[in-house]
């Protein structure tokens, strides 16, 4: 069974940084997709980043690409989410997401539909 518990996560000012962690168990498959997804209050579940564990290809949205940095712990199973330069707009619960079954990821396909084990998330607040 696929459990993942994510930790980083906190309150910072506008300019701030974070390093997202999430702890993936029972998660064995060498090919699959991990991912850092966020959703703000009233708005939808929206893809930040991921990576295709099988050729280490990644993924950013547009609004986060070089600010965030998306890495993955191999021999620890667990991906993080670096975030620098964060802004106000940033502020949403973030969500570690796997998924092994479908593999879009391998082509840069980021939707929230194709993960099917979420971890509980971790909230991320940033001030003006």
């Amino acid at each position: 069974q696929v459990h993942l518990v994510e930790s980083g996560g906190g309150s910072v000012q506008a300019g701030g940084s974070l390093r997202l962690s999430c702890a993936a168990s029972g998660y064995t498959h060498s090919n699959g997709c991990m991912g850092w997804f966020r959703q703000a209050p009233g708005k939808e579940r929206e893809g930040v980043a991921q990576i295709y564990t099988g050729t280490g290809k990644i993924a950013y949205a547009d609004s986060i690409k070089g600010r965030f940095t998306i890495s993955r712990d191999g021999a620890k199973n667990t991906l993080f989410l670096q975030m620098n330069g964060l802004k106000p707009e940033d502020t949403a619960m973030y969500y570690c997401a796997a998924d092994w079954r479908r593999l879009r990821c391998a082509v840069a396909y980021m939707a929230a539909n194709e993960y099917g084990y979420w971890g509980q998330g971790t909230q991320v607040t940033v001030s003006s």
